[in-house]
């Protein structure tokens, strides 16, 4: 079976919404007997001092859990997707705290990143969810 990027971004967003590492651990797997190769990585802390780490975390995280190898390309493109998924939440969490995970996805050339956060604001929380999608060859 072929999938698209529609997909991808569904894997993607499953992995960031996975709430323990055995549950990512499943979903891995799962997704692997389907091509699709898939990472997850916690993050919290202040969003705008934060989004530099969160790119470095995504790239890492993919790198390790082999959804990219370590080229230029494969690497900006989680890079680029992932400042796609935080511009979503730009406004919602300017100047306040997030936590939460981020997911990669990719079957062949379709990377999508999802990031999933709880955004603070001493108990008044929010929650918010960014996606973004590179094609690499």
């Amino acid at each position: 079976m072929e999938y698209g990027s529609k997909k991808v971004a569904s894997v993607a967003i499953k992995m960031a919404l996975s709430e323990s590492r055995e549950e990512e651990n499943r979903l891995k797997q799962e997704f692997a007997r389907q091509g699709i190769r898939a990472a997850a990585v916690d993050y919290g802390g202040e969003f705008v001092g934060s989004i530099q780490k969160i790119v470095e975390r995504a790239v890492v995280a993919a790198k390790r859990e082999g959804v990219i190898r370590e080229t230029h390309a494969e690497e900006g493109a989680v890079a680029g997707a992932t400042r796609e998924a935080l511009s979503q939440l730009l406004f919602k969490a300017l100047g306040l705290n997030i936590g939460g995970k981020i997911g990669v996805a990719r079957y062949h050339d379709h990377i999508s990143v999802a990031v999933f956060f709880g955004i603070g604001l001493l108990h008044l929380d929010e929650v918010g969810i960014g996606l973004g999608h590179r094609a690499v060859s």
